[in-house]
């Protein structure tokens, strides 16, 4: 048997690890994966590898993953074909609209929509013809606000500064940890070792987090801070900064720096001590250390942007690299270049230009909080949403309150899905399209170098033939398309296939026809392992996007929400606070269906500090029912003096033993849902971004 080495990247997660993967030719001509193994020559990732990327080929031969369409009839699936799916939802969603109005049709959108570029480039010339303001995505659950305050301070929400974690002396980090994620907002395979580097170059890791994280324990220094009182950490050290003057100069255009010192004056380390329960001494340290090294850099990530003020904190990560003079510096933050420029290819958005129906929630980028979607499905009257379409999302495991939005689902006349399983949300769908699985098609990460801590490109070849009668989700997105405009006589533009797309960025991106490496698809199609373009470089100064073509320091709806968080009350004595927490195995809920991902030590349970434990008579391994106001669930608590006391912690996406649910392993594993107990309530108000980290628990026996 003929035997092939490609070389592509993972594209799973946000490391985007560059891969071997071998394959054999069989006798019925079809081509069979041998072995995936990191790729040592790839420009980037150096042969690191994760047990994602392995699983990759678990994904290609999972016996669950849906290859055709398929269409419920009453609690069965009927297989059915291509064509006559797409004239299904153009009838269906048409007669919903014209009953009921555009926004009567919603569209959310998950996560892996960013790790498949046939999803990037194509979803909206479907989804653009339904014209609804019903969008929703997995945004409003992560990282809404690093866009809103990028689009505030800098004028566009894709321009967000990236640890340059290659050269700094001084990374503190509050709320990620990066050992599990590979990064997030910080694209940076092989994290570990580049972390470990900072303090072999004499350098300092600082991680703040109410967890003793995978990170936290190969720092130099981990503070417990009380969740969802992270601004109130680096409120203190800001005013400290200006109150010690230990701010350096900057050579941005800055707008607004006085009346930042004079909103935050009253926000002393003393003050916000007991709000965040770091001791004051301890906050005045970290500003004078930070302050004083030569190259520092403040980064804030999933635990800050889930909770109740997350655009304040990460408002509050800005200001503190910029008045340290470490904003658009080496070894501080810097934006990218990459070959495909989103920045200078799209305008810089716009924020709560309209609300949604029922809570009056901002959207942002023409998205609204995905907090609100269930009761804009519930709510009678006019707009409520009657139809839905999804695309790769599993938003009943992974947005607040998943019960309610099942309660809502049940209710829809129409539901469309773009997946290839039925799980705990696609159950629910009159009709499941499948694409194409990742090894079968091209991919291009015009996301992730967005984010890269250096400025690197790379097409990923497929690695399989695509399957007779498959459809890559671009071309589903087409289909649906044609189908749509034509059952309502709607102008269709003219589509080319997204490599087509890609190669017009490159060729008139930074490294394009223009300039000396003249960057296209072919170039990098003759070379496989990807093309370096260099480390991150000042550039913030020529890439801003505001008006006035500064930074903007000050945005008032920031200034004013400092007022919010000043009138917030203390926690009470005696309260739990739910966080959440990741796994380098885990991702998405999807796959917890592969066995290389769920197997060894259990990962559902609860964590809880022994005294807590204590405090309530529970022992470790007992069975416990933690409640919410939203709800409660039933799950094992493990003792774990990692944990803050006062502080539990669950992972999301597990819970997957609901009934009609088609995922054969993930439906034998233990746990359950946190998002059976998060709130759709508890928010950041600013943003809409739901705040899924700091929810009020109580924990008993079950």
């Amino acid at each position: 048997m003929t035997k092939t080495l490609h070389h592509r990247a993972c594209h799973l997660c946000e490391a985007i690890c560059g891969l071997t993967i071998e394959t054999e030719l069989q006798a019925d001509g079809s081509s069979q994966i041998r072995s995936i193994k990191g790729d040592a020559q790839d420009s980037f990732s150096r042969g690191h590898i994760c047990p994602k990327a392995v699983a990759l080929q678990d994904i290609q031969n999972d016996p669950d993953r849906l290859r055709q369409p398929m269409r419920r009839v009453g609690s069965e699936w009927q297989a059915i074909d291509w064509d006559e799916a797409f004239a299904l939802v153009a009838e269906r969603l048409s007669a919903i609209q014209e009953r009921h109005g555009q926004n009567a049709v919603a569209v959310y959108q998950g996560n892996p929509s960013v790790h498949n570029y046939g999803l990037m480039t194509h979803s909206s010339y479907f989804l653009g013809q339904l014209k609804t303001r019903n969008r929703y995505s997995a945004t409003s659950v992560d990282q809404l606000p690093h866009h809103l305050t990028s689009h505030l301070m800098y004028g566009h929400g894709l321009l967000i500064p990236i640890p340059d974690i290659d050269h700094t002396d001084f990374m503190l980090i509050l709320g990620g940890n990066p050992l599990a994620s590979n990064g997030s907002i910080m694209t940076v395979p092989d994290v570990e070792k580049r972390l470990k580097a900072i303090k072999t170059r004499g350098g300092k890791l600082v991680v703040v987090d109410p967890r003793r994280s995978e990170t936290a324990a190969i720092a130099d220094q981990h503070l417990f801070v009380r969740p969802g009182q992270d601004a109130a950490l680096l409120l203190a050290m800001l005013n400290t900064l200006f109150e010690e003057q230990l701010t350096g100069a900057s050579h941005l255009p800055v707008a607004g720096l006085d009346a930042v010192r004079q909103a935050i004056a009253a926000f002393t380390a003393e003050a916000m001590s007991a709000r965040c329960g770091v001791p004051a001494g301890t906050i005045r340290q970290l500003a004078r250390d930070f302050a004083a090294a030569d190259k520092a850099v403040c980064y804030g990530r999933m635990g800050v942007s889930t909770q109740a003020f997350g655009s304040l904190c990460q408002w509050l990560v800005q200001l503190i690299n910029l008045v340290t003079g470490n904003l658009d510096r080496v070894g501080g933050a810097l934006c990218t270049e990459p070959a495909v420029d989103l920045v200078a290819s799209t305008s810089g958005g716009h924020f709560n230009r309209w609300q949604s129906r029922v809570s009056g929630l901002p959207e942002y980028g023409g998205e609204l909080p995905v907090a609100a979607l269930a009761e804009e499905m519930l709510t009678e009257g006019e707009g409520q949403i009657r139809a839905l379409v999804t695309v790769a999302g599993n938003p009943v495991l992974s947005t607040p309150n998943g019960r309610q939005l099942e309660q809502a689902l049940d209710g829809l006349e129409f539901m469309l899905s773009i997946d290839f399983y039925i799980n705990e949300t696609t159950r629910y769908a009159d009709l499941i399209l499948p694409p194409t699985a990742p090894l079968e098609h091209d991919h291009y990460d015009t996301t992730f170098n967005l984010f890269a801590v250096r400025n690197v490109t790379r097409f990923n070849q497929a690695v399989l033939a695509k399957p007779m009668g498959a459809l890559h989700d671009w071309e589903i997105f087409v289909g649906l398309a044609k189908a749509f405009a034509a059952k309502t006589g709607g102008e269709l533009k003219p589509s080319m296939a997204p490599e087509q797309m890609i190669d017009m960025g490159l060729r008139f991106g930074p490294y394009g026809d223009r300039s000396e490496r003249k960057l296209s698809l072919a170039t990098l199609r003759d070379h496989p392992h990807g093309l370096d373009l260099g480390a991150l470089k000042p550039n913030l100064g020529g890439r801003l996007k505001t008006a006035t073509q500064q930074v903007q320091a000050a945005p008032a709806i920031l200034i004013a929400d400092l007022q919010r968080f000043a009138a917030q009350a203390l926690p009470k004595a005696g309260e739990l606070l739910l966080i959440g927490r990741r796994h380098v195995r885990s991702n998405n809920s999807w796959m917890h269906n592969y066995h290389r991902l769920v197997k060894g030590k259990p990962r559902h349970q609860l964590l809880m500090n022994p005294a807590d434990l204590a405090q309530r008579g529970l022992v470790d391994g007992q069975p416990v029912r933690v409640r919410s106001r939203v709800g409660a669930i039933e799950v094992e608590v493990a003792a774990s003096e990692e944990m803050m006391p006062g502080v539990v912690s669950l992972p999301h996406g597990w819970g997957h033993a609901r009934p009609g649910v088609q995922m054969g392993i993930a439906s034998e594993q233990p746990g359950a849902s946190a998002n059976d107990l998060t709130d759709e309530r508890q928010l950041d108000s600013l943003s809409g971004n739901a705040a899924l980290n700091g929810v009020p628990v109580q924990v008993d026996a079950a």
